[in-house]
């Protein structure tokens, strides 16, 4: 016979002392799977790629929604044309509402996409990511294709009285995190709602262990411990035998 807690597994030391009062060794149940890593990276890149192209049409498209800024000429001096006017605060409109929908169009196709295939952080991060570089290529290729940026060239050519557009500008650069920000708060929304959730493993205590404390069928001290409390109950519940008169 082996004695309990006596480990029996291979490479078990049968001579070793043994400890009685050593509690049983705990269940080891079936270990979780690991995931794969390159694949959820590869898709943390894909979507951080399409993000950058994707800040191509967005800075094509700044520049041409956004409002342009007038400027004249009249001596020496370069004055706006619309002192009042708020086409300088319409060009910053314009690319958060850009930023807005471009977040939007592209964490809805990351989830769409990987939607069963998993990727977890990464989805997150090439979301954000490509969202950052997204907006900063639109901002400099709008720049760029736009108005030129030297006033006094441009002012030279046009002459005193002649008017031309500024430069497209980003006065609030905040406006660079709309993209990145709406991204991850859909991406957020739609995996708390429609995400696949992965289950949790059961806790140490619902493996299957030996049952202790509990008296097996038959056993005679159950037996007799079950007898007792039936006559008990008789005896108290019976009927009391009258007395001999």
């Amino acid at each position: 016979m082996t004695a309990p807690n006596t480990p029996t597994g291979p490479g078990a030391d049968p001579y070793a002392p043994h400890d009685p009062f050593a509690p049983p060794p705990a269940p080891v149940g079936p270990k979780r799977p690991k995931r794969a890593l390159l694949p959820e990276v590869r898709i943390g890149v894909l979507i951080a790629a399409g993000g950058a192209l994707l800040g191509v049409v967005l800075g094509l498209l700044w520049l041409w929604l956004a409002p342009r800024v007038g400027l004249v000429v009249k001596g020496d001096q370069l004055l706006y044309a619309d002192p009042e006017g708020e086409q300088r605060a319409g060009a910053d409109s314009v690319f958060a509402l850009l930023g807005l929908g471009a977040g939007l169009v592209t964490a809805l196709t990351a989830f769409l996409f990987t939607r069963g295939r998993g990727g977890g952080v990464a989805v997150a991060a090439g979301l954000a990511v490509g969202g950052l570089a997204g907006s900063v290529i639109g901002w400099q290729l709008g720049m760029k294709l736009g108005p030129a940026s030297d006033l006094v060239a441009h002012a030279r050519q046009v002459g005193d009285g002649g008017r031309f557009s500024a430069p497209l500008e980003l006065g609030a650069h905040g406006a660079l995190l709309v993209w990145p920000m709406t991204a991850m708060v859909l991406l957020l929304v739609l995996s708390a709602a429609f995400g696949k959730r992965e289950e949790d493993p059961p806790p140490y205590w619902a493996w299957p262990h030996p049952e202790a404390g509990h008296p097996e069928a038959g056993h005679p001290e159950a037996d007799h411990a079950s007898d007792g409390h039936a006559h008990g109950g008789r005896a108290a519940g019976g009927p009391e035998h009258p007395h001999a008169g």
